[in-house]
């Protein structure tokens, strides 16, 4: 909304923290280790994985740290702490994902950087004097840092332009990405009216007012309206605009990992168990696809079709990123020579993905939506009667994650 919002990645991580602790058996200083996602650490709460569980009430003996892997930092917490229980050293991992891309930082240009540093540098009032006659007016004209962030400093294209190359390679048009934004305000309409975003908590400010409802999703999208955007990277001609986009937003969300033995001594009830995962990597310019080639190796080496994945959760990034991914499992030569499929993955069925909406409508809190997708999945499969599931995004630089779930 153009200024910060009202709240910090701890005081979100904390807040979608503390009633998940409450209805636990067991005392928050139980858990082996915290683990908390985050890309754009607050300059007041360096280490949030550690400060958050702090202000939770973990105590100062469990330990807590905070891991970035871009778009998926808060699936790779999930990963690290499966991992940790899977090798026996750990029974108990809380981990989690926070962001709020509102408190991105301003940043002044070097050469601006410089002249401050001068000025604070000058020890008489003479020499302040000639530093401040140094001045620029250009130098009070600041960068906005998450818009560098979204700018791969390899390929120097920024996220969006990944999404146009792939939007041209696969023939996704302008129309077609606008339909599926539009599509994804309205499944997430539905599941606020229906109750099936049972996972989501309200927020209370400092001023005693109650965040109850994201405000992203926009009941009378249409293409209409979506189709007047100009678009955002590649004007006049590109697919991307702000309408087919993720929404830039705040957010945080946990998981609670447990071993067997752990499940057992506090009575717990699994939601569901972790099967496998994978991280994969390819060019930052077609960063998008990720999610093909970080999920396509775990179903070959799980011998499992498409058909035996109920529910997907592909993290929306662009509208264009999405579509192209499910072309790209359709073409023949794609899936044999990048993929090394015999026969093309085939269409995922739309009505198993994404069911209630994405970081279309919902938002894209870099830093967690990777720990969303896959709590949000885990109610979607319970829901649908789903055995299996399948979470996993595009990350900035040139990677995908991917997470097999099962109900249990």
């Amino acid at each position: 909304m153009g200024r910060p919002g009202p709240f910090t990645p701890v005081d979100l991580a904390v807040q979608a923290g503390r009633p998940l602790l409450l209805r636990q058996p067991f005392d928050p200083s139980e858990f082996d280790d915290v683990i908390l996602g985050c890309v754009n650490v607050h300059a007041d709460e360096v280490n949030p994985g550690r400060v958050a569980p702090l202000r939770l009430g973990c105590g100062p003996e469990v330990p807590g740290w905070t891991v970035q892997r871009n778009c998926a930092s808060g699936m790779q917490s999930i990963d690290i702490g499966y991992r940790y229980i899977a090798d026996g050293g750990a029974d108990l991992i809380l981990a989690g994902g926070t962001e709020a891309l509102s408190h991105a930082p301003l940043m002044f240009s070097e050469e601006a950087t410089a002249w401050f540093g001068g000025l604070f540098g000058a020890k008489s009032p003479v020499a302040k004097l000639k530093q401040m006659a140094r001045f620029r007016p250009k130098f009070m004209t600041p960068s906005i840092a998450l818009l560098r962030g979204l700018t791969d400093p390899v390929v120097k294209i920024n996220m969006g332009q990944t999404a146009e190359i792939l939007a041209h390679q696969f023939g996704v048009s302008r129309a077609q990405a606008d339909a599926y934004a539009v599509e994804s305000h309205n499944r997430l309409a539905r599941a606020h009216d229906e109750g099936w975003l049972e996972e989501l908590v309200p927020m209370i400010g400092d001023d005693g007012k109650v965040y109850d409802f994201d405000d992203g999703v926009r009941r009378d999208s249409s293409t209409e309206h979506l189709g007047k955007l100009r678009p955002a990277f590649e004007k006049p001609y590109g697919k991307v605009t702000p309408g087919n986009s993720s929404q830039i937003t705040d957010g945080a969300s946990w998981v609670i990992l447990a071993s067997e033995a752990a499940v057992k001594q506090h009575d717990l009830e699994p939601l569901a168990k972790i099967v496998d995962s994978e991280w994969a990597a390819l060019d930052p310019s077609v960063m998008g696809l990720g999610p093909v080639i970080s999920s396509t190796p775990i179903l070959k080496r799980q011998k499992l079709t498409r058909e035996d994945i109920g529910a997907w959760e592909i993290n929306e990034a662009f509208a264009a990123q999405v579509l192209s991914c499910l072309a790209a499992w359709t073409e023949p030569e794609f899936c044999d020579g990048v993929l090394g499929l015999k026969e093309p993955f085939g269409a995922v069925d739309r009505e198993r993905l994404n069911v209630d909406g994405g970081a279309i409508s919902l938002g894209h809190p870099v830093g967690t939506s990777g720990n969303r997708i896959v709590i949000h999945l885990i109610h979607v499969m319970r829901r649908l009667g789903a055995k299996l599931g399948v979470a996993t995004e595009c990350i900035g630089g040139g990677m995908g994650g991917a997470m097999l779930i099962e109900t249990v």
